[in-house]
């Protein structure tokens, strides 16, 4: 027998993720997404109350309140509602919602811990960003030079994009190993201080790394037309300074669930799905 879902919260990927599972045959409980599925009754007990309860990527924001547009709760009182029999999926849980959840005797699974999630995720996200950069743009990529912070899965994403389309990317990263993979990959490596000299060329800027990395020092050194895309969660450019200096700074965050949520809900639909059955579940 198919697993019964329910899933509670989130944005239109998640609106998405109920369509798709529903196509496969499954039932599904819904609650919170009445902007993307108006027919919903509204009642959450249903969702709630679902062998498997899918929760939305992040779970929580920043403030611990769930992410959920018609219900505003923390963490605590959300897992309140469970009990251990359930099987919980969520997206980027807190290490304090998991402990809680453990203590709880509840199984709490994060489904963007897995490898196949994040590396698609990290392929739209790449695909969202040149998106949001060609929109503001009043010339093509081809030709042009362009800077990625950062070479993790994103990073590495953007400059085979960026390749591709005919610009040249170069790569700024701290750490050696992953400036000898950018090199060997056929991007051009650079390193803090050469970046300082360099950044006068650069008319388009990536940013994925998490930390602050262009302060008001370094982007006095980009042209006044640069444009400045912020990918990471916690801001690797000085925003304020930015504009300040006359650049545009856009911080493109959630690309796949505002730019592609279909394809964003099918990768974790795919992801529960393998979940499930190494767990010994039917999908």
């Amino acid at each position: 027998m198919k697993p019964c879902f329910g899933i509670l919260g989130g944005d239109r990927r998640q609106a998405e993720l109920c369509r798709l599972l529903r196509q496969d045959g499954h039932t599904v409980h819904t609650f919170g997404l009445k902007e993307w599925l108006p027919d919903e009754d509204g009642a959450p007990e249903a969702a709630e109350g679902a062998p498997v309860v899918i929760l939305p990527l992040p779970v929580c924001g920043a403030d611990g309140l769930f992410n959920c547009p018609d219900r505003k709760i923390d963490s605590a009182a959300l897992l309140a509602r469970f009990s251990p029999e359930q099987l919980l999926l969520g997206g980027r849980v807190s290490d304090p919602m998991g402990r809680a959840a453990t203590e709880k005797g509840l199984t709490l699974l994060d489904y963007f811990a897995r490898e196949e999630l994040t590396v698609t995720n990290a392929a739209i996200t790449a695909e969202g960003a040149i998106q949001t950069a060609m929109e503001r743009l009043d010339r093509t990529i081809w030709g042009m030079d362009c800077l990625v912070l950062g070479f993790g899965r994103i990073g590495k994403f953007l400059c085979r994009r960026i390749q591709g389309l005919g610009g040249h990317a170069a790569v700024f990263a701290r750490k050696p190993q992953d400036r000898a993979w950018a090199s060997a990959c056929g991007y051009e490596a650079v390193d803090l201080a050469d970046m300082r000299c360099a950044l006068g060329r650069f008319s388009l800027v990536f940013n994925t790394v998490p930390s602050l990395v262009l302060d008001a020092a370094m982007l006095e050194r980009l042209p006044e037309d640069c444009l400045l895309v912020d990918l990471a969660s916690q801001p690797g450019i000085d925003h304020e300074a930015a504009e300040a200096a006359g650049h545009t700074v856009i911080w493109a965050r959630s690309l796949p669930g505002r730019l592609a949520p279909v394809t964003a809900a099918e990768a974790i639909r795919d992801t529960i799905y393998h979940i499930l059955e190494e767990r010994g579940g039917l999908v």
